[in-house]
């Protein structure tokens, strides 16, 4: 029987339970007010409390910016819609988010195409000037882009073979176009929810199943439902910041280029600290007593997992992406692996 580790991808992470709040109400010629799913006292918010601080000291006042924390303005599709009422400025986003304003951003999400993040920088970075212009035409301006880590399973019994994540409930992120083919090419009905909905349906037994990164399972608290997860990701997590067009055109041009270079640095060391909160809630995963299963003995028994991503990816043609941005995201994988040709590791668990 093939070995398994599931191919679900689900883009669920860095968000958390929060007590409701702001940060950056101090007065300013203009306040950008933005929202995240972010846990207010993580240290993805220490770093932008420092990157506020410095807009604010280097524009000399003109800027701040005011956050709110937790998830207390709504999920991303609520944030979305209150930015579009122009009640919110912008905000922290995840893949799904960004799709929701620019769908082809998340040709970089398919599943099974990385498998490490030196691939995910390497593509991304080449493809960051053209969602940057994807952006603007639409209406937003980026101010930072991360990657927040790899997906991996999650599961109440051990996955080891398809037959048997035939047999569970598997949680879909309610509206998400790449969970939907990947679940259809697997043969597998998912139960399609909102993140809020996720571990109140765990502890009714609703779903067996769901994708995460270490941090977010730590954050939302599903672990404590879980006796498994998988060692081979599924997919890496795209995160960016937004703002609105109409907003920045309020900006003098000396501080816009201050933002934007405070910020990308900033974006920069969340992904860095990305990885060191996922490596430290693995530890945690393993000292509450998730088992590793060691599903994947070698490529050739994972290639039904491929396949069926190939089919996904290529299903959300026209849906998400063009065959040329797919072609092109595939090109540059490709191009990394010829000229390194010894970067072969995976992003396992250890």
């Amino acid at each position: 029987m093939k070995r398994f580790m599931t191919a679900v991808l689900m883009l669920c992470m860095s968000a958390g339970f929060a007590a409701p709040g702001a940060y950056g109400a101090e007065k300013a010629a203009i306040t950008i007010k933005m929202a995240t799913l972010a846990p207010k006292g993580s240290s993805f918010m220490n770093i932008f409390d420092d990157l506020s601080a410095e807009v604010r000291e280097k524009t000399g006042g003109e800027v701040a910016f005011k956050v709110y924390w937790g998830g207390v303005q709504g999920d991303e599709k609520d944030v979305l819609r209150k930015i579009r009422l122009g009640q919110l400025h912008g905000g922290g986003f995840m893949g799904s988010g960004l799709g929701q304003m620019v769908p082809e951003v998340r040709v970089t999400e398919i599943p099974y195409l990385f498998r490490n993040y030196d691939e995910v920088k390497y593509v991304r970075s080449r493809m960051e000037d053209r969602m940057n212009r994807l952006f603007e035409e639409r209406g937003f301006v980026v101010l930072g882009w991360m990657d927040l880590g790899f997906i991996y399973t999650f599961s109440k019994v051990p996955l080891t073979s398809l037959d048997v994540a035939r047999k569970q409930k598997w949680w879909a992120l309610e509206g998400d176009p790449i969970g939907r083919e990947m679940y259809k090419a697997l043969g597998i009905s998912p139960i399609s929810l909102s993140i809020a909905d996720v571990a109140t349906s765990l502890s009714t037994n609703l779903i067996d199943c769901a994708a995460s990164t270490p941090y977010g399972a730590v954050a939302f608290q599903w672990y404590t439902r879980f006796s498994y997860m998988g060692e081979f990701p599924s997919s890496n997590i795209l995160g960016a910041t937004i703002i609105t067009r109409e907003i920045w055109d309020r900006i003098s041009p000396g501080s816009r280029k201050i933002i934007l270079e405070v910020s990308r640095n900033a974006h920069d060391t969340i992904a860095r600290t990305t990885r060191e909160e996922d490596a430290r809630c693995l530890a945690i995963l393993k000292r509450e007593g998730i088992k590793v299963v060691r599903d994947i003995d070698n490529r050739e028994e994972m290639q039904f997992i491929f396949d069926a991503a190939a089919q996904a990816r290529q299903t959300l043609v026209g849906e998400l992406y063009s065959q040329e941005l797919l072609n092109l995201t595939l090109a540059l994988l490709d191009e990394y692996r010829k000229s390194h040709p010894d970067n072969t590791s995976v992003e396992i668990i250890q």
